[in-house]
């Protein structure tokens, strides 16, 4: 028997249920904290430069944590941090390729955030005035941060920053597509409801995951 159109919304909105509804976030199931402060924020950030990266995202999220777990939980620590001890944490984290340059790269963020927004990125969003477009382009211009890790932190912080949304990175949009929810950030924007940044984040989130973890098989059974 062809499936009705019904019956394909009432698979949606399950499906939209399972992703969903964990109340969470990428960052959130992987065990970081996003409120709206300084050293969440900024630790969303390393989490975002690190994730854009080439290889296993679990080594990437693995190194996000080492930082903290180092001292290193604020744009002020990790600025005042030594080259070689940021090395060592992200080689024991495990690290590959050109380490001693993320090393400096994650050292160049700190301190430019600290220059610049006194460690503190709801400077940044005040200093754009609110303007998704203005707060894009002074993220862009840290050490480190392109337009990828730009799409990877505001994924996260789009319920913070309700003005960002709709944000959909590239990884939740390929599998929004092999699911058959939508093509863009706006399709699941209206799949999670006018005005729901916060759910939206939870739904992009959980759609990244699925992607980077290979959980295609599983949503379909």
């Amino acid at each position: 028997m062809p499936t009705t159109a019904t019956s394909h919304v009432e698979d949606r909105k399950r499906l939209l249920r399972r992703l969903a509804g964990s109340g969470r976030g990428f960052a959130e199931q992987y065990g970081f904290r996003v409120i709206n402060n300084p050293s969440s924020l900024f630790q969303v950030l390393c989490l975002a430069v690190l994730l854009a990266r080439r290889g296993d995202f679990r080594r990437a999220v693995d190194s996000a944590h080492a930082l903290p777990a180092a001292g290193w939980d604020s744009a002020a620590r990790l600025a005042r941090s030594l080259h070689a001890d940021r090395v060592r944490v992200l080689r024991d984290s495990g690290q590959r390729g050109d380490v001693d340059a993320l090393a400096d790269t994650l050292g160049d963020l700190a301190r430019a955030v600290v220059e610049r927004y006194r460690g503190d990125l709801r400077r940044l969003r005040a200093v754009a005035h609110h303007d998704p477009a203005r707060e894009r382009e002074l993220l862009t211009e840290l050490p480190g941060v392109d337009a990828t890790v730009v799409d990877l932190f505001l994924r996260e912080v789009q319920a913070l920053w309700r003005e960002v949304a709709p944000v959909a990175d590239r990884r939740a949009l390929v599998a929004a597509r092999r699911l058959g929810l939508g093509r863009s950030a706006d399709d699941l924007a209206s799949l999670a409801g006018s005005g729901e940044s916060e759910r939206l984040a939870w739904l992009v989130g959980a759609l990244a995951r699925v992607d980077l973890e290979k959980r295609y098989a599983e949503l379909a059974a």
